[in-house]
């Protein structure tokens, strides 16, 4: 939907929910006055500043195949440990229903330390080959630097990082050898034996011999199929062997034993039983809900615990997803994105035992959207996470016919207001008011200022990198957690902090967006306080780190079992 002016959203969206028996909406002064006395406010920094001049090529053709309009995802990571996040694009490649006229390759960008990246992907070794989707980012080898796991519809790749800039492509010596449609991908420790296992989103059985004409739309013109038209195929689940190769349990894991259409999927732990989950959305089948069993198997209790569906009974087009505890009750909630008119879903835990979709806000908001990433942040470093959205319908002929959906759709930001969440797109900045046809999301600090920044892959055009100027003189500490003794990415840990006499955690979850990988490093906000009465690290398998009186405005590193490194 066009929005040439805020007023223009919020009076299109309540002009359709009075018609369609909503509420009426909260007038523009309301939307943009959110909780704070300061503007919030996202700057798109162009490829002249920033130097990023790689766009995404989706190989789009007048025979419509499915995966030209799916992809791609993006990463944020420190491949050099320099302490600065660098970026990872996705791009298509050759396939068997795409032959590029000219070499397409996926994209690693350094950042330089001033705002602005280098292009090193031919000297890193990254530029990958296959139709990609995702990028998954974590030290799976446990050796001190981040490797790379890329997702294709094609033949998945794992480069390893070298520690020297580089990188070398190991998927089949590690045992990730894998072909067919993988979309995104979380590294976990499932078993909680210290080592990173990984998890594999499949997607739909596809190929040129399977692809379907699903006829003409009512401009007479061919269509992308749902993904309803195809056979689901089967996730998997990887066990690391802690030698640098890997296992493939998906079938003893029960994880292969549903067949799945998926997308999205974040790592959480839903009843704080100390094992790690999946939240999985599937596109027109149910969502998946693989609850942990402790003992290397899952059991798939979506259905049961009320995100399988919507409140209707009807299966969704699940495509980004993530998980936070947004209203403070010490459990994990659950987010979802749909298509358009299925309306997205906060799904708020019930201690474990049961899921609500609780915001009637998000869900009025987005139903004239399609979103994909996404990712929980404490955008103004007030302590609580906020939220973001990338939309974009995946037919670009949508106008045609439905003239309130648009194929390219704006950025949402939503305010966490503590029981539930205010939408303040209209005053986040000028980059909030165009239109794109969105994808991936990824959310990290590339300029080190202690807010999170965002990054957005755009289906076959350039990306967007969002700097977060949002001054609300909010202060923060930042922090890197280096484990010693629990697996290398800290997943499953508990961060718990006092500032101003108000107390909060954060669970560490893995995962999480659509296709996409996020900063690994965690920033805390403070509010108004000047420093941390108390940060505690509560390690996977129990030991517990604690500070006292920690000055905000700076990264500190956090070492399993010793505290604040020197």
């Amino acid at each position: 939907m066009k929005s040439s002016a805020p007023v223009a959203r919020s009076a299109i969206c309540g002009a359709f929910f009075a018609m369609a028996g909503f509420p009426g909406l909260p007038v523009a002064a309301q939307i943009a006055s959110g909780a704070g006395s300061a503007p919030i406010r996202f700057e798109s920094i162009l490829p002249a500043e920033s130097g990023i001049r790689w766009e995404h090529v989706n190989g789009m053709s007048d025979e419509r195949h499915l995966p030209e309009t799916v992809g791609a995802g993006c990463a944020f990571l420190d491949f050099n440990n320099d302490g600065w996040m660098d970026v990872y694009f996705v791009n298509s490649g050759p396939s068997d229903f795409y032959r590029p006229i000219r070499p397409i390759a996926n994209a690693l960008y350094r950042n330089n330390r001033d705002g602005t990246f280098t292009d090193v992907t031919d000297a890193a070794g990254v530029r990958g080959g296959q139709f990609g989707m995702g990028a998954a980012a974590a030290d799976y080898d446990a050796d001190g630097d981040t490797d790379l796991f890329v997702t294709a519809y094609g033949r998945n790749l794992l480069f390893r990082n070298r520690g020297d800039g580089s990188f070398e492509e190991v998927a089949e010596s590690a045992g990730l050898y894998s072909e067919g449609w993988f979309t995104d991908a979380v590294w976990f420790d499932y078993d909680n034996d210290s080592h990173l296992d990984l998890f594999v989103s499949g997607f739909v059985s596809y190929s040129l011999t399977e692809s379907k004409y699903c006829g003409d739309n009512q401009a007479g013109r061919r269509h992308y199929c749902i993904p309803r038209s195809f056979r689901p195929t089967r996730c998997l689940l990887y066990r690391n062997n802690g030698d640098g190769t890997f296992r493939d349990e998906s079938e003893s894991s029960g994880i292969s034993r549903v067949g799945s259409k998926a997308f999205g999927a974040v790592a959480t732990d839903i009843n704080r039983d100390g094992s790690l989950d999946l939240f999985v959305a599937n596109d027109t089948i149910q969502n998946f809900l693989f609850v942990n069993q402790g003992d290397g198997t899952f059991f798939e209790q979506g259905l049961l615990l009320g995100v399988a569906y919507s409140d209707a009974g009807t299966a969704r087009s699940g495509m980004g997803v993530d998980a936070a505890d947004y209203d403070g009750d010490g459990w994990q909630d659950l987010f979802v994105a749909n298509i358009d008119q299925e309306m997205f879903s906060l799904y708020k835990n019930l201690q474990g035992d049961d899921f609500v979709d609780a915001s009637l806000e998000v869900r009025r908001e987005t139903r004239l959207y399609s979103g994909w990433g996404l990712r929980f942040f404490d955008f103004d470093n007030d302590g609580d996470p906020d939220l973001v959205l990338a939309n974009g319908h995946p037919d670009d002929m949508i106008g045609l016919f439905k003239p309130l959906v648009s194929y390219k759709q704006e950025l949402l930001l939503f305010e966490n207001t503590g029981s539930d969440f205010l939408n303040v797109s209209d005053s986040a900045g000028e980059v909030f008011n165009g239109e794109y046809a969105s994808r991936g999301l990824a959310v990290g600090d590339y300029d080190n200022d202690g807010d999170g920044d965002v990054l957005v892959s755009n289906n076959g055009a350039a990306p967007l990198l969002l700097r977060n100027g949002t001054a609300r003189g909010n202060n923060w500490i930042g922090l890197r957690l280096v484990a010693t003794r629990s697996n290398p990415e800290a997943y499953g840990a508990v961060v718990s902090w006092s500032a101003g006499g108000t107390e909060r955690s954060r669970f560490r979850t893995s995962g999480g967006s659509f296709l996409s990988s996020h900063d690994p490093r965690e920033i805390l906000g403070l509010g108004a306080a000047s420093e941390a009465e108390w940060i505690e690290v509560r390690w996977p398998g129990g030991p517990v780190d604690r500070l006292e009186g920690v000055a905000a405005g700076d990264y500190l590193e956090i070492r399993e079992g010793e505290g604040i490194a020197d």
